[in-house]
């Protein structure tokens, strides 16, 4: 009841917010995969020309959204009612802000657990513009099937003023949930009114080539990011940056100073001179997919894999995780070390049945213990898997060449360090096998 509570006293506030400040553009990211990463290149290419507000966390419930949105710090003891008392002191300030203060577009993620989440936020939000990432499975402990799980993401392109739709990820057998007419897509072909043609890919520069525009034509452009799943989320920041008005060397300029987000296919240097591919922020089967097609398309010695359980998959979990496990290649891949109940139960027995050389191991220390033992120099290592119960950052730090990079890794402030201390603890020591 405390929180029914709290939620509604917060939507009041966001719609007394955008009504004291209608020309505000808000601009909104759903979708089952991809969201944050979207929110940062969107943030970047819009700051060429506008003030914009986003939080780079996941405040994106019905709880903490509106929060992020208003520009509020989060309660510390969201328990507390003091604490509230003091954050809608603050929205109540926030709303009688003058304009000058306040930014030009706020750019917010939209995230679901449970059928009906997304819709909700309806009741106090008209976006400007919605990109919708991704419609793969998620959460499906909760939602019954994909028509569901896509019933939920695309939810928000109808109510918003334009939506923005991801053609690859989004199956053309969900068309009938699209109400809204007034939308474009992006996409890795040319069938999508914005995408992107690469020329070259290099790891100092990324990738080189040409973005395809609905208003402008063809663009040449420098992308600092590793993977073509990791173009996805620039090309759906150029569709809102030419909707949102930017010039064509606006958004030059805008994409030459994005760079790779911590977690996500961020490219470090490791020990052996290997490189590491540090992926581990989360997982799922279309992301884990995507990251071993990049891993495969490097030109080095040899490749290892380390896979860790991809959460949240419901019924499904045995089947994805097995899918994945088909994926891992063994003229490609020395080694297949998986992480997790799941993955060590499926995945780890599929890539056996391919021929993979597999590793199962309890947790992320034995894994990268076991890494170091097999690693030739000059190889490349995917770490891959899921935040909870799973933290291969923590593998990727005992790889790392150059330990300063900690600093570029996910989760790495006090709390979780805490959490993640109680957590490998619950290990008792293992012994180092010999390989």
């Amino acid at each position: 009841m405390f929180k029914k509570r709290i939620t509604k006293k917060l939507e009041k506030y966001v719609k007394k917010y955008f009504k004291q400040h209608q020309n505000i553009k808000l601009i909104v990211v759903a979708g089952s995969v991809g969201k944050t990463s979207s929110k940062l290149a969107i943030a970047t290419l819009l700051n060429e020309k506008y003030r914009v507000r986003l939080h780079t966390g996941n405040h994106n419930t019905h709880l903490s959204a509106p929060i992020a949105i208003l520009g509020i710090d989060y309660p510390g003891n969201p328990r507390s009612f003091w604490e509230w008392h003091k954050v809608f002191k603050a929205a109540r300030k926030r709303i009688k802000s003058p304009s000058e203060n306040e930014p030009q577009v706020i750019i917010q993620e939209l995230g679901t657990d449970r059928p009906g989440d997304i819709e909700r936020f309806s009741n106090y939000l008209l976006p400007d513009i919605a990109v919708i990432t991704a419609v793969t499975p998620e959460h499906m402990e909760f939602f019954e099937n994909m028509n569901a799980v896509a019933r939920e993401e695309l939810s928000a392109a109808n109510f918003a003023k334009i939506a923005i739709l991801n053609r690859d990820a989004i199956s053309s057998e969900y068309s009938n949930l699209i109400t809204n007419p007034n939308f474009s897509t992006y996409g890795t072909t040319v069938s999508a009114e914005y995408s992107f043609e690469v020329d070259d890919l290099n790891l100092v520069e990324g990738y080189i080539g040409k973005m395809n525009t609905a208003e402008f034509g063809q663009i040449p452009v420098k992308i600092k990011v590793f993977g073509e799943h990791s173009l996805l989320p620039v090309t759906s920041a150029v569709a809102v940056a030419a909707k949102m008005g930017l010039a064509s060397d606006e958004i030059i300029s805008g994409l030459a100073k994005i760079q790779p987000v911590f977690g996500r296919m961020n490219f470090l240097r490791g020990v052996e001179d290997s490189i590491l591919i540090d992926d581990t922020y989360n997982s799922s089967p279309a992301a884990a997919e995507a990251a071993l097609r990049t891993l495969y398309n490097l030109h080095v010695p040899s490749r290892i894999a380390i896979l860790g359980d991809m959460n949240e998959l419901g019924s499904i979990s045995a089947v994805e995780h097995q899918k994945i496990g088909n994926f891992c290649d063994p003229l490609s891949l020395s080694w297949v070390i998986t992480v997790g109940d799941k993955a060590n139960q499926f995945l780890a027995a599929a890539a056996r049945n391919r021929g993979c050389q597999v590793k199962t191991c309890a947790n992320a220390i034995e894994a990268a213990t076991f890494a170091r033992k097999v690693m030739e120099k000059g190889c490349a290592v995917l770490l891959k898997g899921s935040q909870g119960g799973i933290f291969l950052e923590e593998a990727t730090k005992i790889l790392l060449k150059d330990k300063s990079d900690i600093s570029k890794l996910v989760r790495q402030d006090e709390r979780w360090a805490r959490e993640k201390n109680d957590f490998f603890e619950t290990f008792s020591n293992f012994e180092e096998d010999e390989v």
